[in-house]
């Protein structure tokens, strides 16, 4: 099993309804089908940390992660979720025991950069983004 965790918080500015949206697609990608478990909703570490949201998705390997990756329900829903982010910490975990699966996984993201360059220039415009 490979999990991602999203912890964000909106830009200043976002409307309500704009947050309403954004959850939305969100929960939409998280129900795709190589999704095996999933959970989108408040954030309850430390306020003080500046995050506001989570979004939980789990696949399970990395055949399931690629199919997840370019889904084109998740490729739809980026357009709307991540011009609306100010913070994002990606933070990804694995049951997997491969030595070499953090590394395999980079290299998918690389090529989705490489495939969709406007994807990447979006998630180049958060402000502020920590990968673990």
């Amino acid at each position: 099993m490979i999990v991602n965790l999203l912890r964000f918080a909106f830009r200043d500015g976002t409307s309500d309804e704009e947050r309403a949206e954004v959850l939305a697609a969100m929960r939409r990608t998280a129900t795709v089908e190589s999704v095996s478990f999933s959970t989108v909703g408040q954030d309850l570490g430390d306020p003080a940390e500046g995050y506001t949201h989570v979004y939980c998705a789990a696949v399970e390997d990395l055949a399931a992660l690629e199919r997840y990756m370019y889904d084109p329900v998740h490729l739809e829903g980026d357009h709307l979720i991540i011009p609306r982010l100010a913070r994002l910490s990606a933070v990804r975990f694995s049951d997997d025991p491969d030595p070499e699966l953090a590394a395999k996984i980079v290299a998918m993201h690389l090529k989705k950069v490489a495939t969709y360059p406007e994807w990447g220039e979006l998630l180049n415009a958060i402000p502020d983004v920590q990968v673990a």
